[in-house]
């Protein structure tokens, strides 16, 4: 607890303002502020012994062990060799990915992931910074408004795909009644570009409001005073979003290009599996959803785990690229 008694030896610049702690890590405290003095108001952390740091970081040192440095590491040795039913293994070296580039299914799979990356990206950031210009000019109920975009961020990525396949069900779905009743012959269940699309509306709507979250603080972050004097000037709301707001916020959305491009790669399977399940005919088994169906539908062990292998490959190198050229220009005091 803290008490009016200044503490001997501790200055008031180290930020405590003459309060006393009296508690069992008061020394620890003491010691880390007062190396702290000359550092131009930075505090450390100091510990005398080194179990106390480790027991507060041993839970997620676990939860890190368990289900990503294991799985990885055993996912990398599975890639170089072959599992004959699930008992029997053997190493192959690189023949799993040489079979896995020489594969038309993998190269079809990856030409459906990566136009269902860029439409689902631009689909996610256009909607989402037109919902943000919409409620940034909103004078009544601005926060009523917001909560309600915010509220697809809470519900699971499975309870989305379920959702919008049953408004979209050729049969029973009210959507895909209305798109017939328009004249188009709506059916995700035999035509592959309605089935694309039907991934394309699910993965998007679930990840809007992230995206709107990002734009929403960037567009408050934007100097009133600037947008004041253009509005003197005879600017209209569209033109000073276009000619003002939009060029200060391009970092931000730099940074959510990025972020949905990895969104669409790796967070998308959950969508997939609940709406088209990868149909029809494999037209919408993206690279994620391939790695599952080849390792626990076809048992495949070794050409799935070469898969995981690419995939980790390609988010480590999308993490490289957003934190050492995207990431150093992301300004969000604009």
């Amino acid at each position: 607890m803290l008490a009016r008694n200044k503490a001997p030896g501790l200055p008031k610049a180290a930020g405590l303002g003459g309060l006393r702690l009296r508690s069992p890590l008061r020394h620890l405290f003491l010691q880390g502020a007062g190396d702290a003095q000359g550092e131009s108001g930075l505090k450390r952390a100091h510990f005398k012994e080194w179990r106390l740091p480790f027991w507060l970081l041993a839970p997620q040192l676990f939860i890190l062990l368990l289900f990503f440095f294991i799985p990885s590491i055993r996912a990398l040795i599975q890639a170089f060799q072959l599992t004959e039913f699930g008992a029997t293994t053997q190493w192959v070296g690189f023949q799993n990915f040489e079979r896995l580039f020489r594969s038309n299914v993998y190269w079809s799979s990856a030409q459906v992931t990566l136009i269902f990356t860029i439409m689902q990206s631009a689909l996610t950031l256009s909607v989402a910074l037109l919902l943000a210009f919409a409620s940034n000019h909103i004078l009544r109920g601005r926060g009523a408004y917001r909560t309600v975009l915010l509220l697809p961020y809470a519900i699971a990525p499975a309870i989305a795909g379920i959702m919008l396949a049953f408004l979209f069900n050729p049969r029973v779905g009210p959507v895909a009644h209305m798109l017939q009743g328009l004249g188009l012959d709506w059916d995700p269940n035999r035509n592959s570009w309605h089935a694309l699309a039907l991934i394309v509306m699910a993965a998007s709507w679930k990840h809007i409001c992230y995206n709107y979250i990002f734009l929403v603080a960037a567009l408050m972050s934007v100097p009133q005073s600037i947008l004041e004097s253009a509005y003197l000037d005879g600017a209209g709301p569209i033109q000073r979003f276009l000619r003002i707001s939009l060029p200060m916020i391009t970092p931000t959305l730099f940074f959510l290009i990025v972020i949905n491009f990895v969104y669409g790669l790796f967070e998308t399977f959950a969508i997939v599996d609940a709406t088209t399940r990868g149909g029809p005919a494999g037209a919408t088994s993206i690279l994620v959803y391939k790695v599952y169906q080849d390792g626990f539908v076809t048992l495949d062990l070794g050409s799935s785990a070469a898969q995981s292998v690419v995939l980790m490959a390609l988010a480590l190198f999308l993490t490289f690229t957003q934190f050492h050229f995207v990431e150093r220009r992301v300004n969000y005091s604009v």
